[in-house]
């Protein structure tokens, strides 16, 4: 299973592709992080993330793709920001019937280091383990987004083959019920 990660950002977009199944090893596709200006209007922005997911779409055709779940009770002006990255990306993976999944920062953190409550330098450390990388990847966006990807794999591959195969039914005009 090939899997895109993404850890949106309206100013730092993290992306990251990883290939792998359960109890096999992950194998590290690509990573990157799409930035926008900060001093550019926010339509524009959105347009520049949408235009680094759909390159990364075409240039890695993943399976699914993983987005965190946005979540905050503090700073609402940051996670709208986020949020609005966050539909770009599901909405240019399921314009291409990719299956989107949702999966929270404590979900993640659990899947990679054992613990819901791992700060930053511990998912680093631990995705730069199971890619069997030299270094962290930089920014921690980055990391996070193969995080996420690295997560789906693990926990969502079985709701992946149930959405895919939905998928399929409903192309061909079959109801899954």
């Amino acid at each position: 299973m090939r899997v895109l990660g993404i850890d949106p950002g309206l100013t730092r977009c993290g992306l990251g592709v990883v290939d792998g199944s359960v109890g096999r090893p992950l194998h590290l596709v690509d990573v990157g992080v799409a930035r926008t200006d900060p001093a550019q209007p926010t339509a524009l922005r959105l347009c520049e993330i949408e235009r680094a997911v759909d390159a990364w779409i075409e240039r890695h055709r993943p399976d699914a793709v993983a987005v965190e779940r946005v979540f905050s009770q503090h700073n609402v002006r940051t996670v709208m920001g986020t949020a609005q990255a966050s539909g770009i990306a599901m909405v240019a993976a399921a314009r291409r019937g990719i299956p989107v999944a949702l999966h929270t920062p404590s979900e993640v953190k659990a899947a990679v280091s054992g613990s819901g409550r791992a700060d930053k330098a511990q998912v680093g450390a631990m995705v730069t383990r199971l890619l069997r990388l030299d270094a962290p990847p930089k920014p921690a966006d980055a990391a996070d987004a193969l995080a996420l990807a690295i997560c789906h794999i693990w926990r969502g591959s079985a709701q992946s083959r149930i959405d895919a195969a939905v998928s399929r039914m409903a192309a061909t005009g079959r109801s899954p019920r």
